[in-house]
């Protein structure tokens, strides 16, 4: 993953009327998650705008909510590309990666982030772009070639996590699919349906038109 650094705050009151003045101001409400689990009743020291989320009724874990400018995160967010987060919050640097973004559904303006705290002990699922390499047999043969799922969901260490899923289709024939079963990536588990079809080469009219020809 590409690397990202991003300055934030804590956020200590949480009501709308202080939501609403932080968007005036340019900022974004997040909270940042994956912080460590806690045993309940907790009755330790938590810092600034750090809250204990009760998991199960026996552990807890604790969250931070924070504050990040909208400007600071716009090619974070409006970026194809998925990135390893160095977040300064509290004089502390944490590592953390962009797990989901609220927009408002009409003037489609961010209305909150959530970040997900990572490290070594433990892997993460991400969303990860397909990037198609490779011409396809059943092109050549007239076919179109049609990429369903833009993005795979992957569980890996944060660490080993790529860029860009690869996938080569120059044996995928005339009316050939790719499915996430028929996909393997050394070090990554694929979260989604093995059935889905990631892509597949269609038949077109002239491709048909061809193989009516080729068969009389």
């Amino acid at each position: 993953m590409k690397k990202f650094e991003l300055n934030a705050e804590p956020r200590i009151e949480l009501g709308k009327k202080s939501v609403k003045a932080l968007r005036a101001e340019g900022k974004i409400p997040a909270v940042l998650n994956g912080g460590k689990h806690v045993e309940l009743p907790y009755e330790g020291p938590l810092r600034a705008g750090e809250k204990v989320v009760d998991v199960d009724g026996k552990r807890g874990l604790i969250t931070t909510d924070i504050v990040v400018k909208n400007e600071d995160v716009r090619k974070l967010i409006y970026s194809p590309d998925i990135f390893e987060i160095d977040l300064t919050l509290n004089g502390e640097v944490r590592k953390a990666v962009l797990k989901e973004i609220q927009f408002q559904p009409v003037k489609d303006t961010i209305l909150h982030l959530d970040f997900l705290e990572v490290g070594p002990e433990k892997p993460i699922v991400m969303e990860v772009p397909v990037q198609i390499e490779g011409h396809a047999e059943g092109v050549k043969a007239g076919g179109k070639l049609t990429l369903s799922m833009r993005k795979l969901k992957v569980k890996a260490m944060y660490d080993q996590i790529p860029e860009r899923l690869v996938v080569n289709v120059d044996t995928l024939g005339l009316g050939k699919s790719l499915a996430v079963g028929d996909l393997h990536f050394e070090g990554l588990e694929l979260m989604n349906a093995k059935n889905a079809v990631v892509c597949a080469v269609q038949l077109t009219r002239a491709a048909r038109g061809a193989a009516a020809k080729a068969d009389n």
